[in-house]
């Protein structure tokens, strides 16, 4: 299970999709049900009736909060276990429960740990500006056709922006730049993964990526007392698709009313990024010496370091 993508936390999907009910999506290959128990806590179960095989993100929620399958109505509790089998009142309701993963709801988002044996290590370790309540925060989403180490490295490379994006983020590079520019790249590993910024010609904008292991970026914009952060959460689907969740948080402008501003921005600079992604090839990044790299590559030459030497060849039971 979760080939390449093991024991790791990952943002699944936004609780506000729970919404009308349970949800089926799919990480790193397997396909997962999400749903909210009593009291709101998050549940994930493999999407597979242990029955007869049945999407359980099918069925429905009960009055107690278990996911009901939708074929024989055998009812589960977020932790997987069997609540109840009708018409077999001698069932042994022990051993036929469902396979859970550890869940959390934190911030706008259910987050999962990719490993259903055994409870995770930690906690998930999440940008604060993801869960401060005095942000106002915008969502988007998208499907790209490529693998998503491709997406993340995207995220965390900053020599792409005056060309990618040179009619929107990319201007404020790109007014520095002149023939004979350099670029420098810093990385610095912390604990939660590693930090990175960028020096024009030795001039420093004040801009910041940070990278959250395994998936979640944090672009942190320098505006004069004022909050500006654009995160990026690259969760895998399968081999040659991944899902991206944008997500803005600001401290300004916090009326409903310029919600759809902000999500317009997010989408367009986000739909700049994926022609380009998705013509990588391979499609998962290769080792660093099957491709030519420069100095500003340290950042996503950091990122495929950790991928190659933690997450890839990792699996699940």
């Amino acid at each position: 299970m979760f080939g390449d993508f093991a024991r790791v936390w990952t943002p699944i999907v936004p609780l506000r999709s729970l919404a009308q009910g349970p949800v089926g999506v799919q990480v790193a290959g397997e396909r997962l049900a999400v749903f909210l128990g009593s009291g709101g806590t998050p549940g994930v179960l493999v999407d597979k009736c242990p029955h007869r095989g049945v999407k359980l993100s099918l069925g429905r929620i009960t009055p107690e909060g278990c996911l009901e399958c939708p074929f024989h109505g055998w009812r589960f509790g977020t932790d997987g276990t069997n609540r109840g089998a009708p018409l077999n009142p001698k069932a042994r309701l022990e051993t036929l429960g469902a396979t859970a993963l550890p869940a959390r709801a934190i911030g706008d988002f259910v987050w999962a740990y990719t490993n259903p044996a055994g409870e995770p290590p930690g906690e998930p370790v999440v940008p604060e500006t993801l869960t401060d309540p005095s942000l106002a925060r915008i969502i988007i989403e998208r499907t790209w056709n490529c693998h998503w180490t491709r997406a993340m490295e995207n995220m965390l490379d900053s020599p792409h922006l005056p060309f990618v994006h040179r009619k929107t983020i990319g201007k404020f590079v790109s007014r520095y730049m002149k023939p004979d520019s350099e670029m420098e790249v810093i990385w610095e590993d912390t604990d939660f993964g590693g930090s990175t910024h960028a020096l024009m010609d030795g001039r420093d904008g004040g801009g910041r990526l940070d990278f959250h292991r395994p998936n979640v970026m944090t672009l942190h914009i320098p505006i004069p007392r004022m909050r500006l952060k654009i995160h990026a959460l690259v969760v895998p689907i399968d081999a040659t698709h991944t899902r991206l969740f944008v997500v803005g948080a600001r401290s300004f402008l916090k009326w409903r009313g310029f919600t759809g501003l902000f999500e317009g921005n997010a989408a367009k600079i986000a739909d700049e990024d994926r022609d380009v992604v998705e013509s990588s090839w391979p499609k998962e990044v290769p080792p660093p010496s099957e491709e030519h790299s420069v100095g500003t590559d340290r950042a996503t030459l950091a990122f495929r370091r950790y991928y190659l030497e933690t997450l890839k060849g990792s699996s699940a039971g």
